[in-house]
């Protein structure tokens, strides 16, 4: 063997670092990389574990969560149009409430409108149709005033149970008169004024003999009667052209069960 190689392995041998107690300063045990990679390998797949289990909780919320709280990124055709239908009837009624308190534009002119609007109420023309029937004498008039009562007490019922239902505030925190509330017209859908002032000028065309000009006047009573609703800020546009639209129903509906005179003389006879 040759003296160089004799040398190295004695130094070998003397340096302390080369002794089994001092590797691991040198270099790590390949049990201690081993140990080390699978407790890397354990928390990788628990959590990836975690987060498999926590994915299917996360769905099941989000499915369970109702449609409320589900943000419509893509709203349909129709709900943008009445959405859209509606802003426009809220913002037009509010212009053109120009009566509806005393600071408004047309503000001195809010008696006169209110004056207007008793003219379509319910309880003047109960009171006035029950005063005629005590007065009249003639089996056809009276036939009609009975029908024409009728009416009205229909009139006050589909409406009330219609604005029972709906609960539609109107455009100005107008709060109700005291006849509105002896005829439970509260709300602003549909307005009462309006339906009661279609009927009745529907009635009255059907029913009476009137001039040309009279019958002119009767339709536009109606439509000023409608119209100051929405002046004085109790109602939109849209509840006034629904009035006018159910006003017609019911003279419809009161067509279709008109009392006869037999049935009304019974019931006069009753009363």
């Amino acid at each position: 063997m040759p003296a160089s190689q004799m040398r190295s392995r004695a130094r070998d041998r003397n340096n302390v670092l080369n002794r089994a107690e001092f590797l691991s300063l040198n270099q790590p045990f390949k049990g201690n990389q081993e140990s080390r990679s699978s407790s890397r390998k354990q928390s990788g797949q628990a959590g990836a574990a975690g987060a498999q289990n926590s994915n299917p909780k996360e769905r099941r919320q989000s499915q369970q969560l109702p449609e409320e709280d589900c943000m419509q990124l893509n709203p349909s055709f129709k709900g943008i149009a009445f959405n859209s239908l509606l802003a426009i009837d809220i913002c037009m009624s509010k212009r053109l409430g120009v009566c509806a308190n005393k600071a408004s534009s047309w503000g001195g002119a809010r008696s006169m409108i209110n004056l207007l609007g008793i003219t379509g109420h319910g309880i003047p023309w109960i009171a006035g149709t029950l005063i005629c029937l005590v007065k009249s004498s003639t089996l056809a008039g009276q036939e009609v005033l009975m029908n024409l009562l009728l009416a009205l007490l229909l009139d006050i019922m589909i409406v009330a149970g219609l604005q029972k239902l709906a609960k539609r505030k109107g455009p100005y925190d107008v709060s109700p008169g005291l006849l509105d509330y002896l005829t439970m017209d509260t709300y602003a859908f549909p307005a009462g004024h309006a339906s009661r002032a279609a009927m009745l000028s529907k009635f009255f065309l059907n029913h009476l003999v009137l001039a040309i000009p009279l019958r002119i006047l009767l339709v536009l009573w109606a439509f000023c009667v409608g119209f100051s609703r929405v002046m004085i800020g109790r109602h939109h546009i849209t509840d006034v052209l629904s009035g006018f639209v159910f006003g017609y129903l019911q003279f419809r509906l009161v067509e279709l069960i008109w009392m006869s005179s037999n049935t009304c003389q019974m019931l006069i006879s009753i009363w």
